[in-house]
């Protein structure tokens, strides 16, 4: 897969968490927003609604903010 590098602008908090994140979470950052675009590039729902559905999807296949938050931290 081919890759390209964006500047996309955040929050000062979402900037230093991204920042401060290991090699290996940054990727699993990159990969989820990704995700995230080829969905909204393919759906005619707003974002907000999409980013909804994604998370409810996530919950229903057992994932919880606790997994989440040990996915991101794990190395």
């Amino acid at each position: 897969m081919t890759v390209s590098t964006i500047s996309v602008q955040l929050d000062n908090d979402a900037a230093r968490i991204y920042t401060a994140a290991s090699t290996s979470n940054k990727e699993k950052l990159r990969m989820l927003l990704s995700f995230w675009l080829r969905e909204f590039a393919v759906s005619s729902i707003p974002l907000t609604t999409l980013m909804d559905t994604i998370s409810d999807k996530a919950q229903e296949r057992g994932l919880t903010a606790e997994i989440l938050e040990s996915l991101l931290d794990a190395d």
